[in-house]
């Protein structure tokens, strides 16, 4: 073969190699390109698809909330729905994700917002948010009262109350109806004492108000009659309860059938339990101020002795077990039957002055009550005096016509949720005090914005330097050997927060 053909038959071999690599290259490039614009086109679309879904899930999602919001909600939850703080955060957790909460605020913080609330509500948070002060002085009545904690604590408590509540309302008094003027806590509260706190209270929201109201004890009446001593004129007025407490106590506690009655009651109670007969076990009635709930108690003994009819019973039957499990329960009805005579018609009157509080017309409805008493009944003698005497106050303080309140059950109330409620097993009185303002009074967003304003500073100093029985207990409990660490704070300046005044321990 020639050099000619061989050169031929090469190229030729070249030629088509290349128009084939060249086909194939083009053939690659068109689709690269077509890939390329689908691709785009997709993206496009998928962004497209996200801006429109992003817009959408605006529309029909609720908005995510702020923190005065979130506070707001716990608030809501705690004095509202009075669940503790540990199910406060549970509930946010399983709502946050539908109300666009980003993060749960954990029990510590929900405890935080709380005390922040009683600050605010105490302290002049109100005058820079623009909420208008009520007049806590010439317009109130402040009610007093003393109760305890865990620890050497002994709270004192100052609610003021418009003097006019029952001319505005026709309910009693209740704890949207008050606003907390004072709390502190101290070792022991003597007469002095009080009086020395009513005085720097006075001092620090501007004066005195028309009326205090309290219970019976007298460390409280001889402090408003060191005040008077003074030139601080208070009137006094008794609270209903404590009052007709009082008389029954008087008047039945030396009732040769009494301790026997209580006796019965006792062990009518250990033999119903765990029994068929449980549902007529006696409720129960707490053995400090006994006499303030007795009345529950005899009314079901009256009910359950009902059930005992004269005769015999069938062996083995209800009646023969309940007969068996009642002790000297039956011997006691002449003291039941007594009791119920007197109590019945003062608990009627209770229930009316409570309601539209102690006027010239309540009076006149009580009067009708009690007209079936003996005249010599000093149940009935002693709640005419008491009567008489506080519609005199009335009269001075021209609620003769409209009633006058009488009863400090918001502030009994205030104390049994204080206690009950964000507190847990360890009932520190220093820390049942820090809460008690935020449970007075009405609560919307503007409290909320006041908890945002005040500082950590601010709740530190409010709080005080003192330890906690929580921390104490988690400290020395598990610690042997420092135990004498717990004389360290014996000295210590316990809680205390006034209206008006800065943070002070």
């Amino acid at each position: 073969m020639s050099k000619i053909w061989k050169l031929t038959k090469a190229r030729d071999g070249w030629k088509k190699k290349a128009k084939d690599r060249g086909a194939h290259a083009r053939a690659l490039r068109k689709e690269l390109a077509r890939i390329k614009a689908d691709r785009d086109r997709k993206q496009k679309s998928i962004v497209q698809l996200k801006e429109e879904l992003k817009s959408e899930r605006s529309k029909m999602s609720i908005s995510r909330p702020n923190k005065v919001a979130l506070i707001y909600m716990v608030l809501s939850l705690f004095l509202v729905g009075r669940i503790g703080f540990r199910a406060i955060s549970r509930v946010l957790s399983v709502l946050g994700s539908s109300l666009g909460f980003q993060k749960t605020p954990c029990a510590q913080t929900i405890s935080n917002y709380i005390f922040r609330l009683s600050i605010a509500k105490t302290q002049a948070v109100f005058e820079k948010t623009g909420t208008i002060s009520k007049n806590f002085t010439n317009e109130s009545i402040w009610m007093l009262d003393l109760s305890i904690g865990l620890g050497a604590g002994k709270i004192l408590s100052i609610l003021s109350l418009d003097f006019k509540h029952h001319q505005q309302m026709n309910h009693a008094p209740t704890l949207q109806n008050v606003d907390c003027i004072a709390v502190s806590v101290a070792a022991c509260w003597t007469g002095e004492a009080i009086a020395a706190f009513l005085k720097k209270v006075i001092g620090s929201v501007g004066g005195a108000p028309i009326a205090f109201l309290k219970d019976g004890g007298t460390d409280l009446a001889k402090a408003l009659d060191l005040l008077n001593s003074e030139g601080i004129a208070c009137q006094a007025i008794a609270d209903i309860s404590h009052v007709i407490a009082n008389l029954f106590k008087h008047t039945y506690g030396e009732h040769p059938l009494f301790s026997t009655f209580i006796s019965a009651c006792g062990k009518v109670s250990k033999n119903l339990k765990q029994t068929v007969l449980a549902c007529l076990a006696p409720p129960k009635v707490s053995t400090k101020a006994r006499f303030m709930n007795l009345h529950r108690l005899v009314e079901w003994a009256s009910l359950l002795l009902q059930h005992s009819s004269r005769g015999n019973a069938v062996t083995g039957s209800m009646l023969a077990k309940l007969r068996a499990n009642l002790d000297q329960l039956p011997e006691c009805k002449a003291f039941i039957t007594l009791f119920l005579r007197d109590a019945l018609p003062l608990l009627a009157c209770q229930k009316i002055l409570k309601k539209s509080g102690l006027s010239k017309k309540t009076y006149g409805l009580c009067k009708k009550l009690i007209a079936n008493l003996p005249i010599t009944s000093p149940i009935r003698n002693g709640f005419t005096e008491w009567a008489e005497k506080h519609l005199a106050i009335s009269r001075s303080l021209k609620l003769g016509g409209t009633g006058m309140p009488i009863s400090t059950d918001a502030l009994e109330s205030l104390f049994g949720v204080g206690k009950r409620f964000g507190t847990g097993q360890v009932k520190d009185a220093d820390r049942i005090a820090s809460r008690l303002p935020a449970f007075c009074g009405t609560f919307d967003h503007r409290d909320a914005e006041n908890v945002v304003a005040i500082s950590v500073a601010q709740q530190q100093i409010a709080r005080g330097d003192g330890n906690s029985l929580i921390k104490q207990r988690r400290d020395v409990l598990s610690n042997p050997g420092k135990l004498e660490t717990l004389a360290l704070t014996i000295d210590r300046k316990n809680f205390q927060l006034i209206r008006g005044a800065s943070c002070v321990t």
